[in-house]
């Protein structure tokens, strides 16, 4: 079983990190309608780290990054976005500390607004020699606060899920919603600031969801030689 960060005296650290690869949750502080928790994605990142790092031993497991570029989100309340240019930023800064003691540095994301900062600040840290990737989950179905991520939260924080709220939001496929999304946000096509529909939802599919992605991780892992 890999470590996790947060429990380590800086000596441990040292002593951790010959051969292991830092795996960094990375999510947002955004509104997932009226049903999710705010640090939906977040957590999400987060359990697929730690399910990570329990599969294998040489995987450290860093405290989450838990802001992001979430301006599409703009307008509904709780949500805190840093932009994409400060994510992206903040994403170098930290390959660039985590170097010094990790020859290996994999960044886990599960927020899809973070895309384009992730895939910037990964190809400025390969350029300057650091050896850093990014991983996103893949999941089929809707895009936001719907089945999908409703499932991974009934497995997660079933605690958390406010099923008496949860209702559907923009339905259409996201290809035939983005227009609108990147002239407007989320909220010019979604008043309940949901894409999809959570109804169906389960823990079991959360589970099976979250089972899939965390092999699909470990196999990306276990491809990756170490320095």
């Amino acid at each position: 079983m890999g470590a996790s960060l947060a429990e380590l005296t800086s000596p441990q650290v040292r002593a951790a990190a010959t051969g292991a690869v830092l795996a960094v949750p990375v999510g947002a502080t955004e509104q997932h309608g009226p049903h999710l928790p705010l640090t939906t994605d977040t957590e999400i990142a987060v359990a697929l780290v730690q399910r990570l790092a329990a599969a294998r031993p040489h995987v450290v497991a860093a405290p989450a990054v838990a802001y992001g570029s979430s301006g599409e989100h703009d307008g509904f309340a709780g949500t805190l976005s840093i932009g994409a240019p400060a994510t992206e930023l903040l994403l170098v800064e930290l390959g660039r500390s985590a170097s010094a003691t990790f020859g290996r540095l994999l960044l886990v994301n599960a927020h899809g607004g973070n895309h384009q900062a992730l895939r910037r600040a990964v190809a400025l840290l390969r350029e300057e020699g650091r050896d850093a990737r990014a991983w996103s989950p893949a999941w089929p179905g809707d895009a936001h606060a719907g089945r999908v991520e409703t499932s991974l939260m009934l497995a997660l924080a079933p605690e958390r899920v406010d099923l008496a709220h949860a209702a559907a939001g923009a339905t259409a496929p996201l290809a035939d919603l983005l227009p609108a999304l990147v002239a407007g946000g989320v909220r010019s096509v979604s008043a309940n600031g949901v894409l999809g529909d959570p109804g169906g939802a389960s823990a079991d599919e959360g589970r099976a969801l979250l089972d899939g992605a965390a092999a699909r991780l470990a196999a990306e892992v276990d491809g990756w030689p170490a320095p």
